[in-house]
């Protein structure tokens, strides 16, 4: 019997036993049909609500505060203008920017580690995000590019980075594990890079620069939201029709094959969309760390799905991104930090944990 034959059966037979222990809801209509399982509902429906509720609660922090029912009375366009003025226009984009974009940075981490079938393959790890925000300032202080040529400058940098790092990471057939050391390596040196174009930089646009490269949800407006949120929807919308091909990585490259897979098209897919998942937020934001790495992980231990559940690893790192900007703006402090200091605080510990229980796992 062939590896391939082996690693299908063995597939199979695992699924047919967790189908076993689940309950399902199935749902018919016409010609279609589909099978939902009940926990993975229950977890999505709690994290939809979780992240209303932590919704209302960021439009009502901040230096003006307000009640949940002026928020909602602003909501619905009623109450006084000051306070429409300070939901509709200042906050109600920023929370809206923390879900989409977080969302957006959940489903980038769920693809990249049921790519590379590890724990820790995530584009902050690997250096894509650091290869994003290399094209950007590429674009911006040597082009001198506006805000379409920063995206296009984040777009290509990643996308040049996880070409880099899949060339050597993957060399000769390596595992997952080189991938993640070289993608380490890569995102060290473009940091290094990135600082030394700012430094080189007119003082004026270095710190411009600068404040962006923290990461931050403060100065988003509804300008620089409404086109990437559309862009986003489209690729979430892609990354769930290409989940479904992209779970059989996770098994292996010759099983997915051996199921009718086109393995080159389809990785490279994962990759193209993941890599635009993480410009379009960096583009805007500024990279902010560690919330593709933590979400699909969050997911995955609540749902008890694989990497790839699409609507789960998005709610989840939209809930992350959010909870992460309440716990900044509910600080108390003089001026409101980035809310890349939250992701790096919680995520750092996470990433600890991992490397620890990965290398625990390697022994």
């Amino acid at each position: 019997m062939s590896d391939v034959e082996t690693v299908s059966r063995h597939a199979a037979t695992v699924t047919r036993s967790s189908s076993s222990s689940r309950r399902f809801i199935i749902l018919r209509r016409g010609g279609f049909s589909a099978r939902l399982p009940v926990r993975t509902l229950v977890v999505t429906a709690s994290l939809f609500a979780a992240i209303l509720v932590i919704g209302v609660i960021a439009l009502c922090a901040g230096s003006f505060a307000l009640s949940p029912g002026e928020v909602l009375s602003a909501l619905a366009g009623q109450g006084d203008s000051c306070s429409r003025l300070v939901v509709m226009e200042w906050r109600l984009p920023r929370v809206l920017a923390a879900i989409a974009f977080g969302a957006a940075l959940g489903v980038s981490g769920a693809l990249f580690q049921s790519f590379t079938r590890n724990p820790l393959g995530s584009p902050d790890v690997l250096g894509f995000d650091a290869g994003a925000v290399t094209g950007a300032l590429v674009a911006t202080l040597v082009l001198g590019a506006g805000q379409v040529g920063l995206t296009m400058g984040a777009l290509i940098g990643g996308l040049l980075t996880a070409v880099v790092v899949s060339a050597f990471g993957l060399a000769s057939g390596s595992g997952s594990m080189r991938l993640i050391v070289v993608g380490i390596g890569v995102s060290a040196t473009l940091i290094a890079f990135n600082q030394l174009l700012i430094e080189r930089a007119e003082l004026e646009e270095a710190m411009r620069a600068s404040s962006w490269t923290l990461g931050s949800l403060a100065s988003i407006g509804w300008e620089q939201l409404a086109p990437a949120s559309g862009v986003i929807t489209v690729l979430l919308v892609g990354a769930a029709v290409i989940a479904r091909p992209g779970r059989m990585f996770e098994l292996h490259g010759e099983a997915a094959a051996a199921f009718g897979v086109r393995v080159r098209s389809t990785r490279l897919v994962m990759l193209g969309i993941g890599v635009a998942l993480v410009a379009v937020p960096v583009s805007v934001t500024g990279p902010i760390a560690f919330v593709a790495l933590t979400a699909p992980h969050l997911a995955r231990q609540l749902t008890r799905l694989g990497p790839l559940a699409v609507p789960p690893a998005a709610l989840m790192g939209a809930l992350v991104l959010l909870s992460a900007d309440v716990a900044v703006l509910l600080l108390p402090t003089t001026s409101t930090l980035p809310v890349s200091i939250a992701t790096l605080v919680l995520g750092g510990g996470y990433f600890i944990w991992l490397l620890i229980n990965e290398w625990r796992h390697a022994r």
